[in-house]
């Protein structure tokens, strides 16, 4: 163990310097030639693709698989893209064991499914490093469309709208573009800049402006907007962070951090050795969100790391490989706890005062008695709440952004779409899907059907 994992309190660091490159190298390098044509033999390149129907931008899976087995990976990838532009990102942060490679016949026979999300980095990967592009813009239809927001949505809105022919401004309140994918995933899953590699792609094409530093709600409206453009897609994600609602969280002072709020500092660091962390660390909640502050705190040095969850393993949002993934990086799951006290002394944290829970009547209760777990430092990763100014006027359900089939918003010429309408699951394949689906939609509008 390093002098630096023995400091208490939040320290930077921990680690030995070459260490911290190896931690967060690339969690799934990728498929060789070889590999790639052993793994696409294995698929029964099934006639009805379950696999097909369970990925929620319908790519022609089974298609793709067969185009690698016979050496054509750029066709592969055009097959990738023409319904998921962000096909490279999605082979690498999609929960393919819940989703293609659950529903895969090989998983139903053997337990052990096509490497689907694998097969699908090799092509894009190709392609990208090629910088292949398979589509083009449409004459100029002299129609302009607002996309806020410059993540898997408004990215996935912007091409499609672009292929249409129509000019395509994005604006987004960061100083990068790529939203959720260059700002909210472990650094471990997308490492080297392919995030920002990604865009430049899918921008590519042409017609697509990107305005940085735009903030809906303060620089921009939804009036300023449509005064300027001729319809308007908002994909701006969730901006809130849920509150613990526990004792003492208000004046916890140092130690008490928004888990995205940290993962964006990492994910933005030039140097990871500079970025401090706990020694003690506690995550509350149970998602994606959760698994990757708790996996990278782990890597950056946190001696003890746990994650405390209200509910049961089943009910966890992370899927069960992000969760074994935790636990062979040495993080502890603790389930049926929620937070009750924050403690704190001279403005910083020392630990976490939580309370035991259980269903009674289909309902979640406290049991009355507590545990205390001490920590340096206390994530909150219970979910994100939509930022009111940002969606004002318009309707919302269940504290996002309502929206028809289409994406529509209540307000004519406004479409949504990712994890900021009601029909988000806060997934960046879904987000994909929703921004491409709301962009055919926009195009009927702008074209007068």
């Amino acid at each position: 163990m390093s002098e630096g994992m023995l400091k208490n309190g939040i320290s930077a660091g921990r680690l030995e310097p070459g260490q911290y490159a190896r931690n967060f190298s690339d969690l799934h390098p990728p498929l060789d030639k070889h590999e790639a044509f052993v793994e696409a033999d294995r698929c029964y390149f099934c006639f009805d693709a379950p696999c097909m129907n369970a990925c929620p931008t319908s790519i022609d899976i089974p298609l793709f698989i067969r185009e690698i087995s016979t050496d054509n990976p750029l066709g592969a990838a055009e097959t990738i893209f023409e319904q998921n532009i962000l096909g490279g990102m999605c082979a690498r942060v999609c929960p393919t064991e819940q989703l293609c490679e659950e529903a895969c016949v090989r998983e139903e026979a053997e337990g052990k499914p096509v490497k689907i999300g694998q097969l699908q980095r090799y092509a894009t990967d190709i392609a990208m490093e090629e910088n292949a592009q398979f589509f083009t813009r449409a004459p100029s239809s002299g129609k302009t469309v607002a996309v806020v927001g410059a993540g898997p949505a408004g990215l996935a809105a912007a091409h499609r709208l672009s292929m249409h022919g129509h000019d395509v401004v994005i604006y987004d309140a960061r100083p990068k573009a790529g939203g959720l994918n260059e700002y909210g995933i472990a650094s471990y899953k997308t490492p080297d800049g392919f995030a920002q590699a990604e865009v430049d792609y899918v921008t590519a094409i042409g017609g697509i402006e990107i305005s940085l530093g735009q903030r809906l709600g303060g620089d921009l409206t939804l009036d300023g907007l449509m005064g300027t453009h001729d319809a308007v897609f908002l994909g701006i994600g969730l901006g809130g962070v849920n509150a613990l609602r526990a004792e003492g969280e208000q004046t916890a002072g140092d130690g008490l951090t928004d888990a995205v709020d940290f993962i964006a500092e990492l994910r933005q660091s030039d140097d990871l050795s500079k970025l401090p962390v706990g020694r003690r660390v506690v995550v509350i909640g149970g998602g994606m969100t959760a698994i990757d502050a708790a996996v990278q705190s782990k890597l950056l040095g946190a001696e003890d790391v746990t994650i405390c969850y209200r509910r049961g393993q089943e009910n966890m949002n992370a899927s069960g490989f992000e969760q074994e993934l935790a636990a062979a990086k040495g993080v502890t799951i603790r389930h049926w706890l929620q937070p009750k006290r924050v403690l704190s002394e001279n403005g910083k944290v020392t630990g976490i005062e939580l309370e035991y829970t259980q269903l009674k009547d289909g309902r979640l209760v406290g049991m009355g008695h507590t545990l205390t777990l001490p920590a340096d430092q206390v994530f909150k990763a219970i979910g994100q709440t939509l930022d009111d100014e940002t969606a004002a006027g318009l309707e919302l359900r269940g504290g996002r952004i309502a929206v028809d089939d289409e994406g529509r918003t209540s307000r004519p010429g406004i479409w949504a779409g990712g994890d900021c309408i009601d029909k988000g699951d806060d997934l960046t394949v879904t987000a994909v899907a929703q921004g491409r689906d709301a962009a055919e939609s926009i195009h009927r509008y702008l074209s007068g059907n």
